[in-house]
C-alpha cells in the first residue's frame, strides 16, 4: 500500500493495488481414452449386432463399457 497525502494532511489517501487471480483451466487427460474405448466399443457391438434392436442395444452397451469392466473385475477379485 502507498501513502499519498491529498490536500489535507489530516486525511491521507491509500491506494491499494490488487492483482486479479490467475485462473488455470484443466481438463481430464481420461476423456480422449474414453473417447477412443467408446468408438471401438461401438464398433465391436455393432459388428455383432442382427438387427437394429441388437444395434441399438449397442450403443447403449458402448456408452457404458466402463461399468461392464469395473463390474468383470470386482467378481474376478471375488469382492
Amino acid at each position: 500500500m502507498e501513502r499519498q497525502s491529498g490536500k489535507n494532511e489530516s486525511e491521507p489517501k491509500l491506494m491499494v493495488s490488487v492483482q486479479a487471480p490467475k485462473v488455470v483451466y484443466k481438463q481430464a487427460s481420461s476423456a480422449p481414452v474414453f473417447g477412443l474405448g467408446f468408438i471401438g466399443a461401438l464398433v465391436y457391438y455393432w459388428q455383432h449386432a442382427t438387427g437394429f434392436g441388437s444395434g441399438v442395444v449397442g450403443l447403449l452397451k458402448a456408452l457404458v463399457w466402463p461399468a461392464f469392466l469395473v463390474y468383470e473385475c470386482l467378481k474376478a477379485l471375488k469382492m
